[in-house]
């Protein structure tokens, strides 16, 4: 049987002036525009417009075990995940699709490679979102069948192009893949939905190479009003895709471009939505949880800095924070004071013992060894505590 359409998607269909968006304050006190875009609903996640920029991943489980799949979306949901995607490569996958969305509470995207028919039976299972790749999806009358089921039921599409997997028409045009090619294939696909009168899509243009992904998102910006979907594909294990990830999507965010991010890590998905969240705290855009701050180290510190940090961030990295805490564990007298007194809860070490300070006031001093008890026992107090501690 069929599900009934949905009905928690906004019922205009409208392709009029892009939604006008107040400049994003920054913490620095310096503002910029972001791109104005005309904002969708991932189930009941606004994506675009004014709305947050909404933090997501994919899972790692083979589809076809829905439990594990289940278990890896209820862990990626306790880090913070926003929209979650899942990998649909066959039947059996897809069979699995409603048991999966059944258990879950936030929206389930479905990534469809190769064969539209995917598409159209994860659609009568009353998934959030469509990925599809313009590059084997197929041709273009499966588009449009692939787009009028999904417009009967509101469920956005997601046009994912990917410099790995682009269109032979496409490589033979420019001889390989670039951001000139990329943005070709979204604007094929984006037309086909236009002709078809449904405007519920967001696009992505990803890469392993961050500047031929910032290139391809900027030359798109200004030619369409839809969301867009940040990430470097690939990026690679923590380290190193971190770093990727925060020089590309980090680029674009600070320009005003994007809308939702997806930091892809070879590494266990909760990870990629501490990393995404943390590129959105770096430039003020979003705010979640403990915002650490701590100096380097140098030949001026006197206690063990390194030890204390990790310590401090291990006790209180899988905590849950109803507001966000800024702490700084900071090593001497030149910065030490400065940065803690302008945290919420900080210390500044010196001498084999430090001065805890919370909220700009010194509470006291403690020993080099209780430093990183001290520091975690206040920070538990504060998150507590009524907000205007």
């Amino acid at each position: 049987m069929r599900p009934t359409p949905r009905t928690d998607h906004a019922e205009a269909v409208d392709f009029g002036p892009f939604t006008e968006v107040a400049p994003v304050q920054i913490a620095a006190g310096r503002t910029f525009t972001r791109r104005p875009t005309r904002q969708i609903l991932v189930g009941k996640v606004p994506v675009g417009g004014n709305a947050p920029i909404a933090v997501q991943s994919m899972t790692k489980t083979d589809t076809r075990d829905a439990t594990a799949t289940v278990e890896q979306i209820w862990a990626l949901e306790a880090a913070g995940c926003e929209i979650v995607r899942i990998a649909v490569p066959d039947a059996d996958a897809a069979a699995a699709v409603p048991t999966i969305r059944a258990q879950i509470r936030i929206p389930l995207v479905v990534d469809i490679h190769f064969d539209y028919r995917l598409a159209l039976a994860c659609l009568e299972t009353g998934v959030d979102c469509l990925r599809i790749n313009p590059g084997n999806i197929g041709p273009t009358w499966r588009v449009r069948e692939v787009t009028r089921a999904a417009a009967e039921r509101r469920v956005p599409i997601r046009i994912g192009v990917n410099a790995g997997s682009l269109e032979k028409h496409l490589l033979q045009r420019f001889g390989e893949p670039t951001a000139e090619a990329m943005v070709e294939s979204a604007l094929l696909h984006i037309r086909i939905l236009e002709e078809l009168n449904y405007p519920e899509m967001k696009v992505s243009l990803k890469a392993s190479d961050p500047r031929m992904m910032i290139a391809a998102y900027r030359m798109l910006a200004d030619r369409v009003p839809y969301p867009f979907h940040l990430g470097v594909t690939e990026a690679g294990t923590a380290f190193t895709g971190a770093i990727k990830s925060a020089v590309g999507i980090g680029t674009l965010l600070a320009e005003g471009i994007g809308d939702t991010i997806r930091v892809s890590l070879t590494e266990d998905p909760p990870e990629e939505i501490k990393a995404g969240f943390e590129i959105l705290k770096a430039l003020g855009l979003r705010q979640r949880g403990l915002n650490v701050i701590a100096c380097p180290s140098c030949g001026r510190v006197e206690i063990d800095l390194v030890g204390v940090t990790k310590e401090v961030e291990r006790r209180l990295g899988d905590l849950t924070f109803s507001r966000p805490l800024t702490v700084a564990v900071m090593g001497c007298a030149v910065n030490g004071p400065g940065e803690a007194r302008g945290a919420d809860i900080g210390i500044a070490g010196g001498n084999g013992v430090g001065i805890l300070i919370r909220k700009g006031q010194i509470v006291r001093k403690v020993k080099e060894s209780e430093l990183a008890e001290a520091l975690v026992e206040e920070v538990r107090q504060l998150a507590a505590g009524p907000e205007k501690d």
